[in-house]
């Protein structure tokens, strides 16, 4: 055999999903469901703080993304999950430690920290500002462990950054953080459609877990055919053309069917 041999076709690699989630969102639940049911997909996860989401998903880093609304709806979808109760960090000694809830009028005279990557969308921050703006939450939170003042955070947030020394109480009337599934309306491919059918909770059989618009016509329920002669037999006796026997009924019949019926001793 003369000249040389191609070489062996290069494998291609395993399609891979990747997945952004912001601070506060705990994408373990959905992952492990992932895994199960596609265990030849990798998934892959990227931390990103909130205020990159948008930019990672609209750049290709990754095809979805559980974000904090608002996104721009001109460019992704989004499908709403869940909104968070607001909470006020504290120190366990702190008077308002010794309540269930406050309002934003209790904090009026107390110095509240606004971090500047807070994700809640404040007409005014309550309470007095702070001499300068943390640069992140856990920066915020180390300070209101130091007893300089106190955070207004989303729940999960206050979880994240859980200590001791610190706990928080429900915000009533503060705004709320919404998390939502997003991603880019254009890049909607078939994994993307799969992770949906994760999130939503679809079974393994609906359609691979892709959104339908409708059921199909060979998904319709079958309508059960009337038996044969089944309304002949109910018409029996009682129809246009008389008894059994199919001929016209005498006239002296027709009164039999319309009178009232013998009572049967």
């Amino acid at each position: 055999m003369t000249g040389s041999e191609a070489p062996p076709p290069t494998p291609q690699a395993a399609p891979a999903f990747r997945l952004a989630y912001v601070p506060g969102v705990t994408p373990a639940k959905w992952v492990r469901v992932w895994q199960e049911r596609f265990p030849d997909v990798p998934l892959g996860l990227h931390a990103v703080t909130a205020a990159e989401a948008s930019d990672l998903l609209r750049e290709g880093g990754a095809d979805a993304g559980f974000v904090r609304l608002p996104v721009d709806r001109t460019f992704f979808s989004a499908i709403p999950l869940y909104t968070e109760t607001t909470v006020v960090v504290v120190p366990k000694d702190h008077v308002i430690a010794a309540v269930e809830e406050v309002t934003t009028e209790d904090l009026a005279d107390e110095v509240v920290f606004h971090p500047l990557d807070d994700v809640l969308d404040w007409e005014r921050p309550p309470g007095e500002p702070a001499f300068e703006r943390p640069a992140t939450t856990a920066d915020a939170v180390e300070l209101v462990a130091a007893n300089v003042g106190l955070l207004v955070v989303p729940q999960s947030l206050a979880r994240l950054h859980h200590r001791k020394d610190l706990t928080y109480r429900t915000l009533v009337d503060a705004p709320q953080s919404s998390v939502a599934l997003s991603w880019p309306e254009e890049a909607t491919t078939d994994l993307v459609e799969d992770f949906i059918g994760v999130v939503r909770g679809r079974t393994v059989n609906s359609t691979r877990g892709r959104t339908t618009s409708s059921t199909s016509a060979s998904e319709q329920p079958k309508r059960k055919r009337p038996e044969a002669g089944g309304s002949a037999r109910r018409q029996t006796g009682t129809g246009r053309r008389g008894g059994a026997t199919g001929g016209k009924g005498a006239k002296g019949t027709k009164s039999t069917g319309r009178g009232k019926p013998r009572r049967r001793s």
